[in-house]
């Protein structure tokens, strides 16, 4: 398969892993109702941990200290942005932290650019300002200003930015299987210590339908099959890419929303939608130099 197909196939692979996070982030929300966030991460990483120990088990002879240093960086990052989020949560409407959290579709292409001397093509730095513009039209729900929710939105970006900038380095130098299996060990034992230090309850859970239900469906398309296709597929196509295409989560969310949940969309949120697929779209047009 040439270097093209290759990386439109992990393209569209991508894709399936933005639309599983859209489609789960409902479930998510219904779950941690009666959840606490942080025994419901500790619970869906330890079972994806578990899944994916079953997979990687025949890997277990390449295992070296290179592989759990990058993947411990990588859990550490991802937990951190999981962290920051929620946080912000408590100081900001949902609809805010979203817009925040989607700018790293810009922030990632500035730092590949800027601080690891990546060629950024000129239409995917494009298409990464208009999937900004459309994330804000589509999540944006109040005025933004500058509080402690907005710094942790922010900060929350940079850390998936940063997750993704360094799972393209690390997915090209050890085997993926083993190095997304220690990022799912980092995130579950992060969790549990932050459950039992700020959760009212971690083991002994109402385990409910709603909350069963997200579980099992979260551990397993939303955690070992979006990582494992993430930091696989990175090694075929850009980190900027990738942030573009990840931007089409919340567009997912609002199309399962709207068949699902009863959730409706007004204009404004449909052409910032379009938007975000338009800006999908640019980033896969290539010109060729005279």
């Amino acid at each position: 398969m040439n270097k093209k197909l290759l990386e439109l196939r992990a393209d569209i692979l991508l894709l399936t892993v933005a639309i599983a996070w859209g489609v789960t982030f409902l479930m998510v929300q219904d779950a941690i109702k009666s959840v606490p966030v942080y025994a419901f991460l500790f619970w869906r990483f330890g079972i994806a941990t578990i899944l994916m120990a079953i997979i990687a088990y025949k890997y277990f002879d390449k295992l070296n200290k290179q592989t759990i240093l990058y993947g411990v960086i990588l859990g550490c990052f991802l937990f951190s942005a999981f962290a920051t989020q929620t946080f912000g949560l408590a100081y900001t409407k949902s609809s805010i932290i979203a817009f925040l959290t989607g700018l790293n579709v810009i922030i990632v292409p500035f730092l590949a650019y800027v601080v690891f001397k990546e060629h950024v093509r000129k239409m995917v730095f494009l298409s990464s300002l208009i999937a900004v513009c459309g994330l804000y039209l589509l999540t944006m729900s109040g005025s933004l200003s500058l509080g402690e929710g907005e710094i942790l939105g922010i900060l929350c970006a940079l850390l998936f930015a940063l997750q993704i900038l360094f799972t393209d380095k690390y997915s090209k130098r050890v085997n993926v299987y083993l190095l997304v299996l220690f990022q799912f060990i980092t995130v579950t034992i992060l969790s549990l210590i932050f459950s039992l230090s700020l959760d009212s309850v971690t083991f002994n859970l109402d385990f409910n339908q709603t909350f069963l239900k997200a579980l099992i469906i979260t551990s397993i398309f939303a955690t070992v099959y979006a990582f494992l296709i993430q930091t696989y597929m990175q090694q075929f196509t850009t980190p900027t890419k990738t942030a573009v295409i990840f931007s089409m989560e919340p567009v997912s969310a609002g199309i399962y929303g709207y068949f699902v949940g009863n959730e409706l969309l007004n204009s404004i949120q449909l052409f910032g939608a379009t938007l975000i697929i338009l800006a999908l779209l640019l980033a896969e047009i290539k010109f060729k130099k005279k």
